[in-house]
């Protein structure tokens, strides 16, 4: 929760940078006493064993130590569970922000550009003018699709280093036509830039764009950037980044050392030696959003409910701001996300909980939306 600590004293604004005072810091809502469906989080924990022998675990890593050869072991696990793809790499991140800061780094040529579907993660952008690049927004259809020839424009326009393509989006949580993200990669290669899908709703997608990112020749400036956020590890903080072994080798040299704790390592250790786990529970989770969108579809005052790929669900009501009150008057937090783009007038995005946490979700949508 960021905390007001008054204004900053003028003898220091000279010292930082303009465009970043101006700027407004990610909010995170405050969540206490609330049922939390605002963050597109796994709301199941692990079974009491697990939690036990998790805890042994934790308890005897070498926190003493500077993290070494586990982080290996790590990038090794991730590798077999992914299938990594041949001739690629994997590089770890403290969560899929520091990935998508440490690309913007890395792409910091003067008059370099970052280009994105909108609306879509908030990240994009927010890298990129910390990093002073140009960020160009492209808008979707008003059905949240790519609007492919006015994307197509603005990769031949901008040229941009970077073109992010969530898959599925956030926060529509639509997967895009595969034909039209096509002609964009292929586009984006003849301009010499990096296109990276950002599969961090991967678990509950039905399709991946992994195996490109193993394409060689005209597809090697394609990468694939996940998280174990949604998988179900969103407390430890661990993305990953896919790509050709030379490609990531390069990006590899931004990262800081050690930018990976011992007991986030760890942690996701035993996650994939309990992948089992994760993935009964991934698929609760995209019954229950099935079962959502049904119950959604009926219920009076939703005015749409859009199909979902992820662990979310976009719908638009008469009035977002009064509705997102009343639910959180309710004990519900949501997310209201009709002010990040005009696309997105009166918007709710709902996060996908546990069966019991979905059915007060809905008791208070339906009677804060009449």
């Amino acid at each position: 929760m960021n905390t007001p600590t008054g204004a900053l004293p003028e003898r220091l604004r000279a010292t930082l940078r303009a465009d970043i005072q101006g700027m407004h810091a990610y909010a995170v809502q405050p969540s206490a006493g609330l049922i939390k469906l605002d963050a597109m989080e796994n709301p199941f924990a692990l079974p009491s064993e697990l939690q036990a022998e998790l805890g042994q675990r934790l308890g005897a890593v070498a926190i003493h130590r500077y993290p070494g050869a586990r982080i290996d072991d790590l990038k090794a696990a991730l590798a077999q569970h992914i299938h990594l793809p041949a001739g690629c790499a994997l590089m770890l991140g403290n969560g899929s922000d520091e990935l998508i800061s440490l690309l913007a780094m890395a792409c910091d040529l003067p008059g370099a550009k970052i280009l994105a579907p909108l609306p879509g993660f908030v990240m994009y952008e927010m890298s990129a003018k910390l990093q002073g690049l140009g960020f160009v927004g492209v808008p979707l259809t008003a059905d949240f699709e790519l609007d492919g020839a006015a994307m197509l424009a603005a990769i031949r326009m901008h040229r941009p280093a970077l073109t992010y393509l969530a898959y599925p989006n956030n926060p529509t949580a639509n997967l895009f036509d595969d034909a039209v993200i096509d002609q964009l990669v292929d586009a984006v290669g003849e301009q010499g830039g990096l296109v990276v899908f950002d599969e961090a709703y991967q678990p509950f997608a039905s399709r991946s764009r992994l195996a490109q990112a193993g394409q060689a020749g005209q597809r090697d400036h394609v990468l694939v950037m996940r998280t174990l956020s949604k998988f179900g590890l969103a407390g430890i903080r661990l993305g990953y980044l896919v790509g050709p072994a030379a490609l990531i080798a390069e990006l590899d040299k931004v990262r800081p050392p050690y930018n990976v704790s011992v007991l986030n390592a760890e942690a996701a250790l035993f996650a994939l030696e309990h992948a089992d786990e994760y993935a009964r529970q991934a698929a609760l989770l995209r019954a229950e959003r099935e079962r959502l969108l049904v119950t959604l579809a009926a219920l009076p005052g939703v005015q749409r409910a859009w199909r979902s790929e992820a662990n979310m669900i976009l719908i638009r009501v008469a009035d977002a701001a009064s509705t997102f009150a009343g639910m959180k008057q309710r004990g519900v937090l949501i997310k209201n996300v009709s002010a990040l783009h005009p696309l997105l007038a009166n918007c709710l995005r709902l996060t996908v909980g546990t069966p019991e946490e979905n059915a007060c979700m809905i008791e208070a949508l339906a009677a804060a939306a009449a």
